[in-house]
């Protein structure tokens, strides 16, 4: 005689999003710490009718400053006043949307260290029960994370239960599941 098993399938939505300025990976000139911190102050330098605009983070162990250019020698006609009204009024959200952007980071030749610096927002709050799992993954912000440390989080389990699920199939994705990713994605979760 054969059991009738249903499988009951559910969904959640996860968001990924910041809660402080992520650790700013740099060699300091004074001193040899690797690690700076910005508060989302900037700089503004006026030479006539060109701007200079830098992001101001502060050396870890000695508090040098530092300047990370976000603009430079650009002519005020060409910047949008709502940007420019952020820079001058020190516009947190503007300071970490710059920091996360990829032309910022090579021009200053930073690296952002985003530990303890992110939090994982779901919908519902609790994860339902369920045997087949529908996990939808948004980044409010681009913060590369690792995979299998964003869905331990959001498990609750730890990095190799993650992994072992990921190479025994009961975690699945159209997607890639290893190294960093800093954009939406989705996955499966048969249990």
């Amino acid at each position: 005689m054969h059991e009738n098993t249903f499988l009951v399938r559910a969904a959640t939505r996860w968001r990924v999003r910041p809660t402080d300025f992520p650790t700013i990976r740099r060699r300091c000139r004074v001193c040899p710490s690797m690690e700076f911190r910005t508060r989302g102050r900037f700089r503004v330098n006026a030479n006539h009718k060109l701007l200079d605009i830098w992001l101001l983070a502060l050396c870890a162990q000695c508090g040098e400053t530092t300047k990370l250019t976000v603009l430079e020698r650009a002519n005020v006609r060409t910047i949008d006043p709502a940007l420019l009204s952020g820079f001058h009024e020190n516009d947190p959200a503007l300071a970490a949307r710059l920091l996360t952007d990829p032309l910022v980071a090579r021009r200053n030749d930073i690296a952002l260290d985003w530990t303890d610096a992110w939090t994982l927002e779901m919908d519902p709050v609790e994860l339902p029960k369920a045997d087949i799992l529908d996990v939808g993954v948004h980044f409010s912000h681009r913060i590369p994370l690792r995979v299998t440390t964003l869905i331990a989080t959001g498990l609750e389990l730890s990095g190799s239960e993650v992994a072992k699920l990921i190479a025994a199939g009961g975690i699945s994705s159209g997607d890639k599941l290893t190294g960093r990713r800093a954009g939406d994605f989705g996955f499966v979760v048969r249990w």
